[in-house]
């Protein structure tokens, strides 16, 4: 049996925190698992950088509110799904996952947590697990699963790697020439089809 892997910001939805940049003015927190493999780094970038604007947890999920999936990947993922079973594995957090997974049709996602006070400040998060992708993607290996992963950033090598296939989607001019043993798409339909090979 085979578990198809997707990542979520860049493969279904658009990045959350970009559209949160755009949103508030901050240039500053557009920057990503794709420009920043170490996520650790970036999380306290971003959080040090809410804390001096004073927002919080609410200000993030207006702006998710009015979040859409990216055009198609609804469709992609409801066609996927009727093949087999498919994981989101994210390091986005749950309190951000939830309204983008409703107009998703409710996929399973593992992702992370943020620690949030009383008055709303994000003051932390907690990871899953260390290298979450990854970690996970050996689980379902060690249950009897093959896995297939899908991704756009430093954080989803890892699980592609370590997959039976793995494909990069949408992913940076960088990644794709840095890692070329990785067939690269843009489009759902060859996306598909490529996994659809394995199934």
């Amino acid at each position: 049996m085979i578990v198809t892997c997707l990542d979520l910001e860049g493969v279904l939805v658009p990045e959350i925190w970009i559209a949160f940049a755009d949103a508030v003015g901050i240039p500053e927190l557009r920057r990503t698992t794709r420009d920043e493999p170490d996520y650790d780094k970036l999380m306290k970038f971003r959080l040090d950088i809410l804390k001096e604007h004073k927002l919080g947890l609410k200000e993030i999920q207006d702006t998710i509110a009015k979040i859409d999936p990216l055009p198609g990947a609804k469709e992609f993922l409801d066609e996927l799904r009727s093949l087999g079973q498919v994981i989101i594995l994210s390091d986005t957090f749950s309190q951000f996952a939830t309204p983008l997974m409703k107009k998703l049709g409710w996929p399973t996602i593992f992702c992370n947590s943020l620690e949030v006070a009383d008055n709303g400040e994000i003051t932390g998060y907690k990871m899953r697990c260390a290298h979450s992708k990854l970690t996970t993607v050996k689980a379902l290996q060690s249950c009897g699963f093959e896995t297939i992963a899908s991704g756009d950033s430093f954080n989803d090598l890892e699980m592609i790697k370590a997959s039976k296939a793995g494909f990069l989607f949408r992913s940076t001019e960088k990644i794709i020439k840095e890692y070329p043993q990785f067939l690269a798409f843009t489009e759902y339909s060859d996306l598909l089809e490529a996994i659809k090979k394995y199934l």
